[in-house]
C-alpha cells in the first residue's frame, strides 16, 4: 500500500499471506508509542526507538503466531521492519536541510552500543553484537538482523550496528534499540547551517 504522508508523519500497510502490520510514524514526535504485535519483548525494544527517537509510533501486526509460532514470529519480524522502513522512507521527506549522517553511543549497565546511520538512501546493514545468549525469553536473537535488514532496505539507508561490549543479553539488545532511536533522530533533525540545501554532492539523496 502507497504510504500516507503529511511533512514528518506517514502511515502505511503491508498485508501478505503470513503478516497484516499497520504502522503509523511521526519523526516530530514526543515518544509516544502504542503497540499490538503479539510479541512483546519487540514492543520493548521498539518502545526504546520511540522514546529516544522523540518519535510518535503506533504498530498494529497480526502475524498469526497462533498457527506456528516459530515460522511466523520470523516473518512477523522481518515484516515489521520492512513496514517501518517503508513508513521511515516518506515521512524523511525530501532531507533537504537535514543532518543526514550522526551516530550514538548508549550504555546500560554492561552493556554498550555504538549507531552510526546515513539517511543516504543507500540501504545496507554491519551489525556486529555477539549477544552472550541466543534467546531472550523466548525471543530468538538472531531475528534483529532480519528486523533491521527489512528496515535498512525499505527506508533506504545505511546502518552500522556495533555492540562493543556486554553480558547480559536483555541489556545488549536495549543499548542497540536505544542508540538507533537516537542516531535517527539527530541524523533526521535539520542542521542550521545547511540552509535548507539537499546534504549531498550529487543533488540526490
Amino acid at each position: 500500500m502507497t504510504p500516507e504522508t503529511s511533512s514528518s508523519r506517514a502511515q502505511t500497510e503491508r498485508t501478505t499471506l503470513e503478516t497484516r502490520i499497520r504502522v503509523t510514524l511521526d519523526l516530530d514526535g514526543s515518544g509516544r508509542a502504542s503497540f499490538q504485535t503479539g510479541l512483546p519483548f519487540l514492543d520493548h525494544m521498539l518502545d526504546q526507538v520511540a522514546r529516544h527517537g522523540l518519535s510518535d509510533l503506533d504498530i498494529v501486526a497480526d502475524g498469526d503466531l497462533h498457527i506456528d509460532v516459530h515460522h511466523n514470529v520470523h516473518h512477523t519480524v522481518e515484516d515489521l521492519g520492512i513496514t517501518l522502513g517503508q513508513a521511515l522512507a516518506p515521512a524523511l521527506g525530501d532531507k533537504k536541510g537535514i543532518c543526514r549522517y550522526d551516530h550514538a553511543y548508549v550504555p546500560l549497565d554492561d552493556a554498550l552500543s555504538r549507531v552510526v546511520i546515513d539517511l543516504s538512501w543507500r540501504p545496507g546493514l554491519e551489525l556486529h553484537c555477539g549477544f552472550a545468549r541466543s534467546q531472550i525469553g523466548a525471543f530468538d536473537v538472531d531475528l534483529f538482523r532480519e528486523f533491521f535488514q527489512g528496515l535498512v532496505n525499505h527506508a533506504g539507508l545505511t546502518l552500522h550496528i556495533d555492540n562493543l561490549c556486554g553480558a547480559n543479553a536483555h541489556h545488549q539488545a536495549e543499548t542497540i534499540f536505544k542508540a538507533f532511536g537516537r542516531a535517527l533522530r539527530m541524523a533526521a533533525e535539520p542542521d542550521p547551517r545547511m540552509g535548507g540545501i539537499l546534504p549531498s554532492t550529487n543533488g540526490a539523496l
